[in-house]
């Protein structure tokens, strides 16, 4: 029996990975000007401020012959550049200070909203669910598994994605959620929070806390200037007449902290408006994700049928409430800041027969090991898959980035039930994740492995060479496709490691590759991979700045990445040659030349990904298109090419999703 899909709306709003990235970073330059225009009229408000405390205070002040304040006029422009300065360092100082705290990424606001995280070995059934629908979802997506955080104080169903990239991105959940809803729904408000990842959301959610804690600097120093008014005055009567009068700045400390309310005003309106649209795109996605409009739109209707709906209780739920999968706060003025869509639009939306009614939900636990549709279908669907055998078209390729297919969750359901146990279990354990990556690296030519293993006696942590070497027969049996997923499903236990638990992880992963003096793409492939993503969480490294926004001045970085890449997937120099001339007419630098073999070294291809990560989003679709380009011009892909292709999009912070068994050309 064919399975019925429902109709869904999309609104044209599904745009690829690219056209999300760069609308995300136009949002960004629209929310700077909307912030440059705030920080003026506040500017000006903090001048009227005083100058009209001053002037009402005029009576109980001296003032000049014309009966005016001294010094003091209705303009006056030295008071104005003053304030204007003032005003404008402490908003300053108040986002820096907030995006301070927020350098760590997603972990932690997932704290402050009082996330537990949840470590990868637990035995607990729900928890256990919701790790294998967010690992099964980064498997699918290309990225690595983001830890995930459980509000357990919270019983409102919801969930949020926060981080500045998918390195450090993390998922959260309510308990609410995880015990209301069904996998299927579960899955689907994953997939939304996986929208935001691929989309580039996080990054500006995270700017607009930190932009709304500058603007609320005013509100608390009018605050503190009252407070201190207040005491100075009160214990001034006590002690002497000649203590000056607090009259004027009672009036500065209450306009201040009227304007400190406007600017969080016109700032929660900005984050509101900003939100609602972004919400209803990653809503769409979630759809076209998991092909189960009932799996969202489900958890949306039992947010509704709720008592306690989607709201979240913890004291630092305002600074974020922009970031939840439903609206987090209710009553008083919250409808006029409402964040997210209403309900029943966004059902609508995803369900036109909707007949607007909300499931009525009760508060307890729904059972913990529910079966899941889309397991059956996964089961169905991967009889169809074969060997890896050919490679879509490039622009099929591309358009798979950044959207997740049924096709993908499927594929990434079977590469974990097809995994090895034991190596499964090494993967979500802190101190055996270590061993898996070390097991990857191990060399086959006996004398290399043996001043591998020794490395790790000598200088690895007490027990990992056991252990690696207790998990190597079974790593050595993995199918290529495996290879690079199980990576993945190690990265929240990495993340785990102590700063120093980590440097000397990288040493030994370093000391491995170099084990044979000579370096395999695959060695190469995993290195990049695994220190690109850690070195960022632990602070080694820095995100990567937009600094190029054309190709001309990187041609020679372009030539040894399609260089390199040509040569490792072609096995004469004319098949190889001919790769290239095809892949850099995606680049339109018809300047381009092919460099020699011997001239293709890593050291030289990790300086170049280094320079090319710094383009823009619309240059990063121009490069991987080329690189799909050049990997199809065969018609046909090696393990080889697909990982170097993942590690290339990572090294340019593009997650690219598993390349599925059996694809067409085409």
């Amino acid at each position: 029996m064919s399975e019925t899909v429902k109709p869904v709306r999309v609104d044209a709003m599904a745009m690829n990975f690219f056209e999300s990235q760069e609308q995300a970073r136009k949002n960004t330059g629209r929310l700077v000007i909307l912030f440059a225009l705030a920080v003026i009229g506040i500017i000006v408000a903090v001048y009227l401020v005083i100058v009209l405390s001053l002037s009402i205070a005029g009576p109980a002040l001296k003032l000049d012959e014309s009966g005016q304040l001294r010094g003091i006029g209705i303009w006056n422009p030295t008071l104005l550049v003053t304030v204007g300065g003032f005003t404008i360092l402490l908003i300053g100082l108040g986002c820096l200070f907030k995006m301070h705290q927020l350098r760590s990424g997603g972990s932690y606001i997932a704290e402050s909203l009082g996330g537990r995280r949840l470590h990868t070995d637990t035995t607990d059934a729900l928890e256990r669910r919701v790790l294998n629908v967010v690992e099964e979802m980064a498997i699918a997506s290309g990225i690595p598994a983001p830890p995930v955080y459980l509000m357990e104080k919270e019983t409102g169903i919801n969930a949020f994605a926060a981080g500045f990239s998918p390195h450090d991105a993390v998922i959260g959940v309510t308990r609410g959620c995880v015990e209301q809803l069904s996998r299927d729904e579960l899955q689907g408000v994953i997939a939304h929070e996986f929208s935001h990842i691929l989309n580039g959301d996080m990054k500006l959610s995270i700017r607009l806390i930190g932009i709304l804690s500058g603007i609320l600097v005013i509100g608390m120093i009018g605050y503190f200037i009252l407070r201190s008014a207040f005491y100075s005055g009160m214990y001034g009567r006590r002690s002497s007449r000649d203590r000056g009068n607090p009259i004027p700045f009672l009036l500065i400390g209450v306009g201040l902290i009227v304007v400190g309310y406007i600017g969080t005003f016109f700032g929660n309106w900005i984050k509101a408006a900003v939100s609602r649209q972004r919400e209803y795109l990653a809503d769409a996605s979630a759809v076209q994700f998991t092909r189960n409009p009932d799996g969202i739109g489900g958890a949306l209707q039992k947010i509704g049928g709720f008592a306690t709906g989607s709201k979240i209780q913890s004291p630092n739920a305002p600074q974020a409430s922009h970031m939840f999968f439903g609206q987090a706060l209710s009553g008083g003025l919250n409808f006029m800041f409402a964040t997210h869509p209403p309900l029943s639009d966004r059902i609508s939306r995803i369900d036109p027969g909707w007949d607007g009614k909300f499931v009525k939900t009760e508060a307890k636990r729904s059972t913990p090991l529910e079966s899941s549709s889309s397991t059956d279908r996964a089961k169905s669907a991967l009889d169809k898959f074969g060997a890896i055998a050919t490679l879509p078209v490039a622009a099929v390729a591309i358009e798979q980035i950044g959207q997740i297919s049924q096709e993908h969750l499927d594929h990434a359901k079977h590469i974990i039930e097809t995994l090895p146990e034991g190596l499964v279990e090494a993967a979500h354990e802190t101190f055996c994740a270590r061993a898996v990556i070390y097991g990857l690296l191990l060399n086959r030519d006996e004398h290399a492995r043996i001043k591998q293993l020794t490395r790790l006696r000598d200088h690895g942590e007490a027990g990992i060479h056991q252990e690696t070497t207790k998990l190597a027969p079974a790593i050595e049996k993995l199918a290529s496709e495996q290879r690079l997923p199980l990576i993945d499903m190690t990265m929240p236990a990495l993340r785990e490691l102590t700063p120093s638990q980590y440097r000397s992880f990288r040493e030994n992963v370093e000391e491995l590759v170099k084990a044979d003096s000579k370096i395999s793409l695959f060695e190469w492939s995993i290195q990049r991979i695994v220190l690109h993503h850690l070195d960022e969480q632990f602070q080694l490294a820095k995100r990567a700045r937009v600094r190029y926004y054309a190709l001309g001045r990187l041609g020679k970085q372009c030539e040894i990445l399609l260089s390199m890449l040509a040569y490792a997937g072609h096995q004469d120099s004319d098949s190889a040659r001919h790769a290239f001339d095809v892949a850099k007419k995606h680049l339109g630098l018809d300047s381009l030349s092919m460099i020699s073999a011997d001239q293709c070294r890593l050291e030289a291809l990790d300086s170049a990904l280094d320079e090319l990560a710094a383009v823009s989003p619309k240059l990063k679709h121009q490069l991987l298109l080329a690189c799909a380009a050049c990997i199809g011009a065969d018609q046909e892909i090696t393990s080889e090419e697909a990982e170097l292709f993942r590690a290339f999009g990572e090294s340019l912070d593009v997650p690219v999703p598993p390349i599925l068994p059996g694809q067409p050309l085409g």
